[in-house]
């Protein structure tokens, strides 16, 4: 695969990108109109791509459901430490979005959920680097 784009649904374009913004996304311009809005997670490789919902439902014959009652996807973004998941989450929650639950740490893996005033799930972790490689027995060992 050489690219992933995530396609959410929003209410509120504007309000939605300036959320992705305070997270640590990046819009481009260059897919971005009155429609839609292409936020870079990763350069040349993650995107979101926040679409208003009569745009999204152009795209398809099912009905979209409203993902604040009845989610359907879950995105996980990895970041490099702990500090950076707690981070990105207090500027999500800065910036409109909510905290689902408590942090969930697992001594190899540390993760925060966040929901964006829309109801979209974006989860942000941290793992440890020989976890990641070896699998969370070999990090367990380690400790």
């Amino acid at each position: 695969m050489t690219a992933m784009f995530v396609n959410l649904p929003v209410t509120d374009l504007e309000r939605a990108k300036a959320f992705y913004e305070a997270i640590g996304c990046r819009v481009n311009p260059a897919f971005t109109d009155h429609n839609a809005a292409c936020l870079v997670v990763e350069e040349d490789h993650s995107y979101f791509m926040l679409l208003v919902r009569d745009f999204f439902q152009s795209m398809t014959e099912l009905p979209i459901g409203d993902p604040a009652v009845n989610p359907s996807s879950s995105t996980a973004i990895f970041l490099d430490s702990r500090e950076a998941v707690d981070a990105a989450v207090a500027a999500g929650v800065a910036a409109g979005g909510s905290e689902p639950g408590q942090a969930q740490d697992f001594g190899f893996m540390y993760q925060r959920g966040l929901t964006d005033p829309d109801g979209n799930v974006v989860d942000f972790g941290w793992m440890d680097p020989v976890a990641a490689e070896q699998g969370p027995a070999a990090a367990m060992q380690q400790a």
